[in-house]
């Protein structure tokens, strides 16, 4: 299933759910409110999985072009199978992959279950105030999603 969902209007964008404690790599511990007047992309995702793999150039990317531009990448590692849980299997993974950006760990479901998703993988886009701009599960749609973190990017914080 491959589906996209944009919310084009600020004002009708629902509050992203903040992010539940696990641990981070490549990071401190993040919270939406702390990245106020940052775009941000979450990811939902887990190292085996073939599509989240394949989904990892464009992401990477994006992190590259556009992290000094005010984009905050976060990789919600939700796992999937039992090895998946294991912190040494995910930082050996991380660094094997060459992700540069913050990932969290998700073993308990916890931040899955708020954003309400239900495959890997899935992204969504906050915009600068954490409201829920664009969201896309499965690969794909990746100049539709650069379109949207471009645009989210040139609008001006609401104070």
């Amino acid at each position: 299933m491959i589906s996209s969902r944009t919310v084009t209007e600020e004002t009708k964008a629902p509050a992203a759910p903040e992010i539940s404690s696990g641990l981070w790599i490549n990071s401190e511990p993040l919270t939406l409110k702390s990245l106020h007047g940052r775009v941000v992309l979450i990811e939902f995702w887990t190292f085996a999985c073939y599509n989240c793999r394949n989904t990892l150039p464009a992401i990477k990317k994006w992190d590259a072009q556009y992290r000094d531009k005010g984009l905050t990448i976060i990789g919600v590692h939700t796992p999937e199978l039992d090895y998946e849980r294991d912190i040494n299997n995910l930082k050996h993974e991380v660094a094997g992959l060459g992700i540069k950006y913050p990932v969290v760990t998700d073993n308990d479901y916890s931040t899955w279950k708020a954003y309400g998703v239900e495959a890997w993988p899935t992204l969504f886009v906050l915009d600068k105030q954490g409201g829920v701009r664009w969201t896309h599960v499965g690969e794909g749609a990746y100049d539709e999603t650069e379109q949207v973190i471009q645009k989210l990017l040139a609008e001006e914080p609401a104070h």
